[in-house]
C-alpha cells in the first residue's frame, strides 16, 4: 500500500470535489495564511474548505491533536480527502499522516493554494490553487 493516495493537481482537486459528493478539502495552513493569504472558495459546489493547521503558528510547532481533529470532522476512513497547504509540503505530510491511521482516499494538492515563487520571488502566479484560477477569497 502507498503511504497516500497520490498527487492531485488543483484542477483535478476541483474536478474531485465537484464530482464526488462526499469528498472534502481539509485546508492545514494556519490562521495567519487563511486570513491575510486567502483560501478557496468552495460555495459554488455547497462546500467549505475543513479548516485544521498541520502547524501551528508562530511557532510550527506541529499540531498533536490534527489527527483527531480530522477524525472528528471526516469520520469515514473511506471519504476521499484533499489536503491542502500553500506550497504541497504540509499537505503531503498530513495526507500520509491520515493514511497511516486507515483512511483510503488522501490526497495531496500539488503545488498547494500559492505554489512556488516565481522569478520575481511573488507567490500565486506560477502553480496552485490561484495560479489555476479556481475560486478563492481573501479573509
Amino acid at each position: 500500500m502507498s503511504d497516500y493516495a497520490g498527487d492531485l493537481s488543483p484542477l483535478d482537486t476541483w474536478s474531485l470535489l465537484k464530482s464526488t459528493p462526499a469528498a472534502v478539502m481539509v485546508d492545514v495552513r494556519t490562521d495567519a495564511e487563511w486570513n491575510f493569504v486567502g483560501q478557496p472558495d468552495l460555495s459554488s459546489l455547497n462546500k467549505a474548505p475543513i479548516r485544521l493547521s498541520w502547524q501551528i503558528f508562530p511557532t510550527m510547532v506541529l499540531n498533536g491533536e490534527f489527527v483527531d481533529a480530522v477524525r472528528a470532522a471526516v469520520p469515514d476512513p473511506a471519504t476521499p480527502i484533499a489536503f491542502l497547504c500553500r506550497s504541497g509540503v504540509r499537505s503531503l505530510a498530513a495526507a500520509r499522516a491520515l493514511t497511516a491511521v486507515g483512511y483510503t482516499a488522501c490526497y495531496n494538492i500539488a503545488d498547494g493554494f500559492e505554489g512556488p515563487p516565481d522569478g520575481e520571488r511573488h507567490r500565486g502566479r506560477v502553480a496552485g490553487w490561484k495560479a489555476s484560477n479556481l475560486p478563492w477569497a481573501q479573509g
